[in-house]
């Protein structure tokens, strides 16, 4: 599977990167089934929260003999320096780890929660200090929502974040606000060289009344044909990977399309963007 460079962290992400949301609500038996297929696979990059249900309980087991394998990222949702503090050190307990490749302030979807965690007391204090006693090695900064990018043109305005996670998928490039944010983050990130990583690159758009088929919040594509084209589509962009979907049924198939990832054309680009015209963003 191809890697790229994560940023200044020099680190080779595998172009997916196990998005442990997978992990939600499954038993061990079936979480290590799982995470023998991201080794087959050869993916070198982890992405898990405390908010992942059972995730960190599922992959810790698992850590103590592989932790040199993966670059290991850990998120809060916690807001104060005390909080994010205390759910560090549980993480990295339930995780069997000594440290984290990288730390995350998590879900920061609005301007007031990067006013939060940005201020005096905030959450980013104890990532600075967890930095300066080798807990964690870098810092970055993660979230959903359509004024994702917008957020985190702010956020490295104000701390020199080594990298971000936001989505980014063929659907909500259809509007223009979002594309044009998200297009000027990825250039800003190139430039100070920061880590790009992305998420909900297979999303279809919310679920809606429909029956819900897959543990993913969203609607995901689930057709192969549909996935490679979604998958080529996000990583046809200037970013170092792309987070696989919350569900082991989609994983698979997520994971074959990275590893058969075919670059689209600029033409090519514009016609899975207007594409997307069929389908409901996620994000509005």
């Amino acid at each position: 599977m191809e890697t790229r460079r994560l940023g200044r962290t020099g680190h080779r992400s595998t172009v997916a990167v196990f998005g442990a949301a997978a992990f939600w609500q499954v038993s061990q038996e079936d979480a290590d089934k799982v995470m023998e297929l991201v080794i087959e696979a050869g993916i070198n990059h982890i992405d898990v929260a405390p908010s992942y249900g059972q995730a960190e309980i599922r992959i810790g087991p698992w850590m103590p003999r592989e932790r040199e394998r993966f670059f290991l990222g850990c998120k809060t949702m916690e807001r104060t320096k005390v909080g994010a503090w205390n759910e560090m050190r549980e993480s990295l307990k339930r995780l069997q780890t000594e440290t984290f490749d990288l730390y995350q302030c998590h879900a920061v979807t609005t301007m007031e929660e990067l006013d939060a965690i940005t201020m005096k007391g905030g959450a980013l204090e104890a990532f600075v200090e967890a930095r300066r006693e080798g807990l964690i090695k870098f810092i970055g900064v993660t979230g959903h929502g359509s004024r994702a990018p917008q957020i985190y043109l702010e956020a490295l305005r104000r701390f020199d974040f080594d990298t971000v996670m936001f989505p980014l998928n063929f659907v909500q490039m259809r509007s223009p606000e979002f594309r044009t944010n998200a297009e000027e983050l990825i250039a800003i990130c190139k430039a100070k060289d920061v880590g790009t990583l992305v998420i909900k690159s297979v999303t279809k758009g919310p679920w809606g009344n429909k029956e819900h088929t897959a543990t993913t919040w969203y609607e995901p594509f689930d057709k192969s044909h549909e996935i490679q084209k979604a998958v080529n589509f996000a990583l046809s962009h200037e970013v170092t990977g792309l987070c696989t979907a919350g569900d082991t049924r989609v994983l698979p198939l997520v994971i074959d399309a990275c590893e058969n990832f075919s670059r689209l054309s600029k033409d090519e680009i514009e016609e899975m963007i207007k594409s997307g015209e069929q389908y409901e963003p996620l994000f509005t």
